[in-house]
């Protein structure tokens, strides 16, 4: 009788080392959401719950308290507009014009009076339609960057944040957004029927496109200007990356619907590219050495603020508020991660008036007839002052070399 207790246990003890989770890295998580398979993970569909399915089970292995209306899960409805202009809208009226969206949030108790959100959105365009800048009829739109790579970057937070030596002195909410792709919706659902207390949030950390750090280590973080204590803490804890910081509280991912709600924020981007909402956003091309650096640098903005007290919000300007209106397009996409006077190009889209006169990624536009380019605000307050039809010279810093181009708008 005794042997076959020895023997049982030994084999319990085996059983248990075998189902023992291992580690997952970034990149497998990565290469999971943005598989063929999910087709995309449009908001509603049955790809984006799998991609929920598999985020729960991640959140459940990292040993998080299901923290949703239904376990790990929080549903919410919605009418999709047809107006890409125009929000969709939250319904509790469940019908054929109606689809289902579900954010997946799992949550570290500490113990501790506050709580720090950390969030992430992990639908994208499905087939494509609207929003995707891809002419070539439908095709999936696979979103590794956009935005695998954070929920990626947030279960790698959510473990780290469990380990022995992590920081307690706050609890820890972490929630992968659904329906950010039609506007903020997982997020601002979440703001208005919120699972814990969120007067007793301190902050909340977004990372949204966090996949392509480019060569020169730039990494954009928006929303310093939140509370007095973040711009210091940003800086300080940088590293071997460069900061592109910037004050406002506004934009255009998820941290916005907090800010809105008088909650700090910060959000982490590393910039747009080519293959920015194009079948072509592929996990091949995300870079997991510039993940990890950014990921670590998230940790140590936390432990930083670990030993804070709630951190007071600050108003920004909001600076969405104050883009001109302009009836022309260049046809390009800015880098926003240049810091450098003028407008760097870092793409340009066929058979539009950037192409036609001949620019070039990597030119960095200074000048747009009489009016001086020195960042973007004044990029786009030059564009608005054009009409269709009208050409103008165009001044561009190539290398190092001034150059003059015309440009029909």
């Amino acid at each position: 009788m005794r042997a076959i207790l020895v023997i049982f246990l030994a084999m319990l003890v085996f059983s248990c080392k075998e189902t023992k989770v291992k580690s997952v890295t970034m990149k497998e998580d990565v290469s999971v959401l943005a598989n063929d398979s999910l087709n995309g993970r449009k908001t509603g569909s049955t790809d984006e719950k799998k991609a929920a399915e598999y985020i729960a089970k991640r959140f459940e292995d990292l040993g998080l308290q299901a923290k949703g209306t239904d376990g790990y899960f929080q549903k919410f409805t919605f009418k999709a507009s047809k107006n890409p202009h125009q929000e969709a809208e939250f319904t509790s009226e469940k019908n054929d014009s109606t689809e289902t969206g579900e954010n997946v949030i799992g949550y570290i108790d500490n113990k501790a009076e506050n709580t720090v959100v950390i969030g992430a959105h992990y639908d994208h365009l499905g087939m494509g339609g609207e929003g995707s800048l891809y002419r070539e009829g439908e095709a999936i739109h696979n979103g590794a960057d956009d935005n695998a790579s954070g929920v990626a970057m947030m279960l790698h937070l959510a473990d780290s944040l469990q380990k022995k030596d992590s920081p307690k002195n706050n609890n820890y909410l972490f929630i992968a957004f659904s329906g950010e792709e039609e506007g903020l919706l997982g997020s601002n659902y979440f703001v208005k029927n919120p699972t814990i207390n969120t007067k007793k949030v301190t902050y909340m950390l977004n990372m949204d496109m966090v996949g392509r750090l480019n060569s020169e280590n730039t990494l954009a973080v928006y929303g310093v200007g939140t509370s007095p204590i973040l711009k210091q803490t940003v800086n300080a804890n940088a590293g071997d990356l460069n900061i592109a910081e910037n004050e406002s509280g506004v934009g255009p991912s998820d941290h916005t619907s907090f800010y809105l709600a008088d909650i700090p924020v910060l959000h982490f981007f590393t910039g747009q590219h080519e293959d920015y909402h194009k079948p072509s956003d592929d996990t091949e091309k995300v870079n997991f050495e510039g993940m990890e650096l950014v990921s670590n640098y998230i940790f140590s903005i936390i432990k930083d603020l670990d030993s804070q007290k709630k951190l007071p919000f600050k108003k920004t300007k909001n600076e969405s508020e104050v883009v001109p209106d302009f009836k022309v397009t260049l046809g390009v996409v800015p880098d926003y991660l240049f810091s450098g006077k003028g407008m760097r190009i870092d793409g340009i889209s066929e058979d539009r008036p950037a192409q036609k006169a001949g620019l070039q990624k990597g030119d960095i536009v200074v000048k747009m007839g009489d009016y001086e380019v020195t960042d973007m605000m004044s990029y786009m307050k030059s564009l608005s002052k054009f009409e269709k039809g009208q050409t103008a010279k165009v001044t561009i810093d190539r290398g190092g070399e001034l150059k003059e181009v015309e440009v029909t708008f």
